[in-house]
């Protein structure tokens, strides 16, 4: 399943958001088209991705803040994009620009701790957005409960796109975060599975001064969980389900 847009539409320019995707996209580009040495790829990633036993040693913490800058590869790069690009404009919309920069942020650095403390000894350079993008999910958890985000599914035989409440979708990624993570402690890994969680929650709880300024529980009730504004309605989808024939 792969969300690939809401029906949330904002109504303001989400400067911010652009700016965020912008820089990912520049600073990758830059990561893998400058740095072809690979010792000096070596060096920058030593310098500027969080490496949890470094921080551990009290040191790397220019990384505590760079990593979420950088990221692995394309697939890495577009996936995160394409989250930050789904949710980050609602949530910029209701926040405003600058406390949006500053909750991004903030969701990154908890996300990058939260990890540090399950994993305090690891080697393994931590790179990648997606511990703040994490929390903007969180955010938009809790301010739209229930608008719909349209979902890519595809499974062997046939694919479609479905549109799904946020509730299930970002419930769904949760539970997997919260999974996967367990068995990457029991088997090991490569992705930082307890920063999407740490990022998550974080994102959720520093959320509720917004809910609560505009009313709580009393907002849902307003809005029954959908955004404030008309949704979009796309045209329904002419991707076909393909049968496989006898």
């Amino acid at each position: 399943m792969l969300p690939i847009r809401d029906h949330n539409p904002s109504q303001k320019t989400p400067f911010v958001t652009y700016a965020l995707i912008g820089i990912n996209v520049v600073i990758y580009l830059w990561q893998y088209g400058a740095l072809s040495d690979v010792s000096a790829a070596n060096l920058f990633l030593y310098d500027y991705a969080f490496w949890p036993v470094l921080f551990e040693r009290g040191e790397g913490y220019t990384g505590f803040f760079t990593h979420m800058f950088l990221h692995g590869g394309f697939m890495h790069l577009a996936g995160n994009m394409l989250f930050l690009w789904i949710f980050g404009d609602n949530m910029e919309e209701e926040m405003g620009h600058v406390p949006f920069l500053i909750f991004y942020v903030l969701c990154g650095l908890v996300a990058a701790y939260i990890q540090f403390m399950f994993e305090p000894f690891s080697r393994i350079p931590m790179v990648g957005a997606s511990g703040a993008i994490a929390g903007v999910m969180g955010g938009y958890l809790l301010m739209f409960p229930k608008a719909r985000i349209d979902i890519f599914i595809f499974f062997i035989i046939f694919f479609r796109i479905l549109p799904i409440p946020s509730f299930i979708v970002l419930g769904v990624w949760m539970a997997l975060q919260v999974f996967n993570g367990l068995g990457s402690d029991l088997n090991g890994g490569g992705t930082a599975y307890w920063a999407h969680v740490g990022g998550f929650v974080a994102g959720l709880i520093l959320t509720i001064p917004v809910w609560l300024q505009r009313g709580g529980t009393r907002y849902w009730d307003r809005t029954h969980g959908h955004p404030p504004h008309p949704e979009t309605d796309y045209p329904r989808s002419n991707i076909p389900i393909v049968v496989r024939r006898r």
